[in-house]
Order: structure tokens, then sequence, then C-alpha cells
């Protein structure tokens, strides 16, 4: 799975996204404009996940408010955290030692090589119902610029069947 910054998961089950609620995405994802930014702070959750946080973190907090605000059935991560984090996952592991060494390896074959800079153009809803992740669309922030960015949008499949990523 290609690297990711999650906006909004989970998201509505397939059978409920009809044309009007790709419409609605459309126009909600066209407000915003590409949104340029670093991954450069290696930080880790207070369990489980080790992960890049992108500087600046705003823009991508105001795309999950705005999904969210347009379908307030849909709250991110199922409204089981209260803080939105913008974050692209490292790693996920349930053993606290486990993810110590993979977070001291990683620091150290980041060594040099931080921050990334990249461009998040497009956001994509996929989902995973059948066992693999899929892209069931896919949405332009404002005018797509006319090369490719850095980062295309996609979703890691940890742990959610449907969801919203850059």
């Amino acid at each position: 799975m290609p690297a990711h910054i999650t906006l909004l998961s989970p998201f509505k089950p397939l059978d409920e996204v009809d044309e009007r609620v790709l419409r609605d995405l459309r126009q909600c994802f066209a407000r915003f404009a590409p949104i340029r930014f670093a991954l450069g702070s290696i930080l880790r959750f207070p369990t489980e996940v080790l992960y890049l946080a992108p500087e600046p973190d705003e823009p991508f907090r105001q795309l999950t408010l705005a999904i969210w605000d347009r379908f307030p059935e849909t709250p991110p991560y199922g409204g089981k955290w209260p803080d939105i984090v913008p974050h692209l996952s490292v790693a996920w592991l349930l053993d606290e030692r486990q993810l110590d060494r993979v977070t001291d390896d990683f620091i150290e074959a980041a060594r040099g090589k931080l921050p990334i800079q990249a461009i998040a153009f497009e956001v994509a809803w996929m989902g995973n119902s059948s066992g693999r992740w899929l892209v069931h669309a896919t949405f332009a922030l404002g005018q797509k610029p006319s090369g490719r960015g850095l980062v295309k949008s996609h979703l890691s499949p940890f742990r959610y069947p449907r969801a919203f990523s850059c």
C-alpha cells in the first residue's frame, strides 16, 4: 500500500454511496487547493503507531472536518479519538517493545533523508470489503496541476473498511 495520510475513516458502506454522494464529495474537495507539505517529524501515538507528521497539518484537518461536516454520521475513526491528528503511518504494532525497536531503526534509517517535501493534489476513497484495498473514486483538490504530485492518495490496510486519504 503506498504512503498516505488518512482523512476520514470509516466512511459509508459502498452500497450507500450513490451519484449524489460522489457529487457532494467532488464539490467539497474542489474548494481546497492542493496541499504542499513536508514530512519531517517522527512521532508516536501513546500506543501502537509510529508516524510521520505532515507540516503544516491544518489543511488535512480541515479536509477531515469538511467531510465530517457533510456526513455527520461518519466521525473520524468512528469517534474513538477526540482529536484529529493528521499522520502518515510508518508502523502499527501491538507489541510495545517491537514498536520501540522499529522506531529506533526508523530514526536511524531516516537520518539525513527527512524532511520529505510533497504535494497532495487528490483524495482517494478506498475500501477493502473484498479483503483487498481498491480505489472506488478519486477527487481533485482544486485544480489538478499539470504534473504529478509527489504523493498520491491512498489508504492503509490496517483497520478500516472504507476511508478517505491523501
